[in-house]
């Protein structure tokens, strides 16, 4: 599951490093030269993150974010801001403006990536290809693939990133409205139940490996990974 990461970057040597250094570590770089082909990517398809330029032709990376963190849709994707401009006050402008981040030029390729990785993995951790393993259970998210003893469990993409979700945060209890807001975004057009159909599923794909039982529910609270209740069933 490779996280979309849009460059807003009009010098195209800047845009090509850094698109080239985000694909060779697990990342799907889109391109924009201005704020306005940028709109135009992000109404096709939210990016997971966004690396934007302050001085841009036209709008600037200031403006933009401003306009990106006012709208509901867009608000919630995370934003570096990649600028020249070192000065406190600049730098203060631009966490002010909405910034998630701020680095800035000339920078190191592999201090961007951690960067990027580090806000993915407080925001959006099932987008970070680092596997996770609890006792027989192995969820490598750089193949899409689950495993429990060396068997390949099949599920949806939905149901793989609720399991990341859950692996990511073994016992702790999280409500429907949570769990939407984590695993499927701002879309206010789904309703909470829709987690329950996801659940089952979920559930039913565990089950092939006798694992269904790890994703409980908490009766007027919500659901949770329970990594304990496997502890004792390994026994």
């Amino acid at each position: 599951m490779r996280a979309n990461i849009l460059i807003v970057e009009d010098e195209e040597a800047i845009l090509e490093l850094i698109a080239i250094n985000l694909h060779q570590s697990g990342f799907n770089p889109l391109r924009a030269i201005n704020a306005e082909f940028a709109d135009k990517l992000i109404r096709e398809a939210l990016p997971d993150l966004i690396i934007l330029d302050w001085m841009l032709p036209g709008m600037s990376g200031i403006e933009f974010a401003k306009r990106l963190k006012s709208n509901g849709p867009t608000k919630k994707i995370p934003i570096i801001m990649l600028t020249a401009k070192s000065e406190e006050d600049n730098i203060i402008k631009g966490f002010a403006s909405g910034a998630d981040d701020y680095l800035t030029k000339p920078f190191s390729p592999r201090e961007l990536v951690a960067r990027i990785k580090a806000i993915l993995r407080r925001k959006a951790p099932e987008l970070i290809d680092e596997p996770i393993k609890i006792n027989d259970l192995h969820l490598d998210p750089s193949t899409h693939q689950i495993k429990s003893n060396h068997n390949l469990i099949r599920m949806g993409p939905t149901e793989f990133k609720l399991l990341h979700f859950f692996m990511k945060n073994p016992d702790r209890v999280f409500s429907r409205n949570h769990i939407l807001d984590k695993v499927w975004g701002n879309k206010s057009d789904i309703d909470d139940r829709t987690v329950d159909v996801h659940i089952k599923r979920l559930r039913d794909s565990l089950s092939t490996q006798g694992h269904q039982k790890l994703i409980q529910t908490v009766r007027g609270m919500g659901y949770k990974f329970s990594e304990e209740l496997e502890n004792k069933l390994s026994k």
